[in-house]
């Protein structure tokens, strides 16, 4: 299918509104009266109200008459996707296993533009300041996991998608230009493995191993994250990397065996 702009006849741009307008809310704005909704999706008020009724009619947001939220309808949308494929339930008790083995939290995500998604995890103890959970985002490039899927992509793919982000300094330790992103993204691509030291956010140290289909591409990461105060790098890397490469790459060998053969993989 060829792909649909902004600007071309296959664009419909109320839904991509609605849909806006369902992405302003989040864990830092479960709540959000009609001024605030318009202001965080650069709408009119009245445009906004137009779709926070519609929203309201279907089920998908509540309202008081004065404040809006979410409702649990809207988990419909992302089981939607969820339940069409198998990486998650095949993820899940790999992952069990392993937060048993290193007791770390582990988690399985996938490419979703410039961003990774969570689709499996299982924590142990917070280590970040916003709590992860199944639909958590994060910038791929300042992750493990986003690496490792980075890394697999081809070069001209690897270069639109630097093209549409901006490199900026979440953690103290961030890469911030390309030319050292994709020199560090050749390292990835060559050892097999990612190892993000603070990166993200400060204190936060993280390795990931790529989760590769049955054609050999990487479709998804599993990663082991860790306080730094706790994990060394060279302890993330002798104690965490073994038992995360075989969880990997047992997560990928029931892939290659799953019934649906785009188990796990967003159209990049």
């Amino acid at each position: 299918m060829e792909p649909v702009s902004e600007t071309s006849g296959g664009y419909v741009q109320s839904l991509a509104r609605g849909l806006l307008v369902i992405r302003a809310f989040n864990e830092s704005n479960p709540e959000m009266t009609l001024s605030e909704v318009a202001r965080a999706t650069d709408m009119s008020r009245a445009a906004a109200r137009r779709f926070l009724h519609t929203l309201v009619h279907l089920g998908y947001v509540w309202t008081d008459g004065r404040v809006f939220a979410l409702t649990p309808r809207v988990l419909e949308l992302g089981f939607a996707y969820l339940s069409s494929i198998s990486l998650p339930e095949i993820a899940q008790p790999y992952l069990e296993r392993l937060v048993a083995e290193v007791h770390e939290s582990a988690s399985v995500s996938v490419l979703d533009g410039t961003d990774i998604v969570y689709v499996a995890r299982v924590p142990t103890s917070r280590i970040m300041t916003v709590s992860i959970n199944i639909g958590t985002r994060f910038p791929a490039y300042a992750t493990s996991m986003g690496r490792v899927i980075l890394a697999d992509l081809p070069d001209e793919h690897l270069d639109e998608h630097l093209a549409q982000v901006e490199l900026q300094p979440l953690g103290p330790h961030t890469i911030t230009t390309p030319a050292e992103l994709k020199r560090e993204l050749a390292r990835v691509g060559e050892q097999g493995w990612a190892l993000v030291d603070q990166e993200l956010e400060a204190g936060l140290r993280s390795i990931a191993a790529p989760i590769r289909d049955r054609s050999d591409r990487v479709v998804a990461a599993v990663n082991i994250s860790s306080h730094a105060s706790r994990t060394s790098v060279e302890d993330a890397r002798t104690r965490l990397l073994p038992p995360l490469l075989e969880t990997a790459a047992r997560i990928g060998a029931d892939l290659a065996v799953s019934p649906n053969p785009r188990a796990g993989a967003l159209p990049r």
